[in-house]
């Protein structure tokens, strides 16, 4: 078989992946509807069938919004419900977008929709300003370690595009979310309605001298995150042919969760701790002298020893140290509260164990970033940190060195139901303003 190298594989053009948050009614949809549109990402049916529900409603103008919001209950109650996942590309980048929900209770899946972005866009409201739901996004945003974080100040259009307005409620969003940790903050004014600023400027603000809002997303660096971390396989299944052709095959398959394998390294099993040596990797049916994440590979190791799903396969080097006590930061997702000393099953990567919740230490109040002591539970869309201890070692990395395998799910043993949405190690970037006692806090 032939060999290609990792610079063969790899794209002819960038990929970024993003997510839209914000407030109800802040108009995310409608700048994704706005920025299809514009860019000409949609197909003249979609379009056609967007008017004709418009038309049906009165609406003079195409109501853009419904180009993501799919559902019935999203179209009938004019809200964004489940996160709507859309695919295009310019000339200069291919995009992966997460249209995710504003209310309250659907903050769970902005963190689904967040987890994977490299950039969020949240969107507010030019007459309201940055609103309880703002800050929670901006602190989710933060928490997830998103790299870029753009605020683009919607509906300049009923404020009159005064700069002023832009102005104060740039300063108060940069000042928060810098708090949080976040680094790359870019305001923008725009009228997702109209147009305005994002695809095309407009003369209305010939004050601001920026870029627009797909300028932005075309010309961002997209960082090599994945694979500037410490290589990490998760094993998902061991590949036994038992062909003619491939009569002693044996090979682990799964999905590079972060940095590079190559053909002769060694590398540790965990958490078994046995080592050996990378004989070949198969990729789509070549073999390859080098694999990089996120790509699907098989690895074929040089000392027939005991793998199975659950495994993970890191350089010798670099392995993780193992433990059963996780101190992490969770945002609670599920409508029943997480307690202390509840019993859950605990995903990590590919593994899945029992665990039991120890200490819930604190829950964060985002008014002024303080903490909560010893709340207790947390309850749906609550933020908050946590102790739990799991019944097998696991290989943990930190967060902040490695999202992939530093993350992990709590799940409902009865049922399956996911509980929680964790991050091992330390929180955000720069430490909360304060801690308080008392009850203070559960207004969050």
């Amino acid at each position: 078989m032939s060999r290609t190298t990792v610079a063969e594989q790899l794209p002819a053009t960038t990929l970024l992946r993003f997510a839209t948050a914000g407030s109800v009614d802040d108009g995310k949809s409608t700048l994704v509807g706005r920025l299809l549109h514009d860019s000409k990402s949609v197909l003249a049916d979609q379009l056609e069938a967007v008017e004709r529900v418009s038309k049906s409603r009165g609406q003079e103008a195409p109501d853009l919004a419904l180009l993501t919001d799919g559902l019935r209950a999203e179209r009938e109650q004019g809200i964004t419900i489940d996160v709507a996942y859309r695919y295009f590309a310019t000339p200069k980048r291919r995009f992966i977008l997460a249209d995710t929900p504003g209310h309250v209770q659907y903050t769970r899946n902005m963190v689904t929709g967040a987890s994977t972005a490299e950039l969020t866009v949240i969107l507010v409201d030019a007459r309201n300003g940055v609103v309880e739901q703002t800050r929670r996004h901006a602190a989710i945003a933060a928490l997830l370690r998103v790299p870029h974080v753009v605020l683009a100040v919607n509906k300049m259009d009923l404020v009159g595009y005064e700069e002023a307005v832009f102005a104060a409620i740039a300063e108060e969003f940069t000042e928060y979310a810098s708090a949080l940790g976040s680094r790359e903050i870019t305001a923008i004014p725009i009228s997702a309605l109209v147009g305005d600023n994002v695809v095309e400027p407009h003369a209305h603000m010939d004050w601001y001298d920026g870029p627009t809002v797909l300028e932005h997303l075309e010309t961002v660096p997209v960082s090599d995150g994945l694979t500037a971390c410490q290589a990490r396989f998760p094993v998902q299944y061991v590949i036994r042919a038992q062909t003619s052709e491939h009569l002693d095959y044996r090979g682990c398959a799964g999905q590079i969760a972060t940095g590079t394998f190559r053909i002769g390294e060694a590398v540790t099993l965990l958490p078994s701790g046995r080592t050996t040596k990378i004989m070949g990797i198969d990729r789509l049916g070549e073999a390859v002298d080098v694999a990089c994440a996120p790509q699907s590979v098989t690895l074929l190791l040089e000392d027939d020893i005991d793998v199975s799903r659950g495994d993970l396969i890191v350089p010798t080097a670099d392995a993780p140290a193992l433990t059963q006590d996780i101190e992490a930061t969770v945002c609670h997702v599920a409508d029943t509260s997480l307690t202390v000393g509840q019993r859950v099953l605990l995903k990590h990567a590919t593994r899945v164990v029992k665990a039991i919740v120890r200490e819930i230490p604190s829950r964060l109040t985002l008014e002024d970033l303080s903490d909560h002591l010893s709340p207790r539970l947390l309850r749906a869309n609550d933020i908050g940190r946590v102790h739990v201890r799991t019944a097998e070692p696991l290989p943990m990395d930190a967060y902040a060195d490695s999202p992939r395998t530093g993350s992990f799910l709590l799940i409902d043993p009865a049922d399956g139901t996911t509980l929680t949405a964790g991050m091992a190690g330390t929180a955000f970037t720069a430490p909360a303003a304060q801690t308080v006692q008392g009850d203070e806090g559960w207004g969050f």
